[in-house]
């Protein structure tokens, strides 16, 4: 079992967080991450896409002109899909991207993503959130303690696990863009970790994580990977 240095918000040391194997520590499964990402981005598309077919098109009644003796290839409306106007042949219809996934599969993609991160210590613990009022400046001044600032030629993303009672520091850290995205503990998924470069948990909410994933999570995936 490994552990990870437990921070206050000014970044000082204050003890250590455990980090069990089974959720932190397990060889990340990257076909089943691609599989249960690839469907949750699936999920999110909207499906709203819709063309008109050669019925559905207005006009085109009448036939164009008779049927033999012109020459012309028979035609019998205006708005059938070779003509300029007409109806699309096999357009795009309303539909669900949805794709089924076993919860097996989402809780080891979940464990396999965290796992990964651990691996390359990208796992920050904190105490707790301390602020007074809502104040992104207090925020910004709290990640620059934590070493989460500027990083190379870009910012880092950061992924903030919040408890529902830390509502000062949500309001604190809700203003700095795609740089920060605040989740709670039952709101994990395997996308928001892997997207993120460091994974920011409090006291509460990582006990609450592995309280969520630690049971039997070592046999599903010992099942899953067979």
């Amino acid at each position: 079992m490994s552990s990870v240095t437990m921070k206050t918000q000014s970044g000082a040391d204050a003890g250590s967080a455990e980090l069990p194997d089974s959720v932190f520590g397990i060889e990340p499964n990257v076909a089943v991450m691609h599989q249960v990402v690839t469907a949750q981005l699936a999920a999110a598309r909207a499906g709203t896409h819709n063309t008109k077919t050669r019925a559905e098109v207005a006009g085109g009644g009448a036939k164009p002109w008779r049927q033999k003796g012109t020459g012309r290839a028979r035609q019998g409306s205006i708005r059938s899909p070779q003509w300029r106007g007409g109806g699309i042949a096999h357009g795009p219809k309303p539909r669900s991207y949805r794709q089924r996934t076993p919860k097996k599969m989402v809780r080891l993609a979940l464990v396999s993503a965290l796992s990964d991160r651990a691996a390359e210590a990208r796992i920050l613990a904190v105490d707790g959130w301390s602020f007074d009022t809502p104040r992104t400046k207090d925020a910004i001044e709290a990640l620059g303690a934590l070493g989460l600032r500027e990083q190379g030629s870009r910012p880092p993303r950061v992924l903030l696990v919040l408890d529902r009672t830390d509502e000062v520091a949500w309001k604190s850290f809700r203003n700095l863009g795609d740089r920060v995205q605040i989740i709670l503990p039952e709101e994990m998924n395997a996308y928001d970790v892997l997207v993120n470069d460091w994974i920011v948990f409090t006291a509460a909410t990582l006990e609450a994580v592995v309280s969520r994933l630690a049971d039997g999570t070592a046999a599903r995936h010992e099942e899953v990977a067979s």
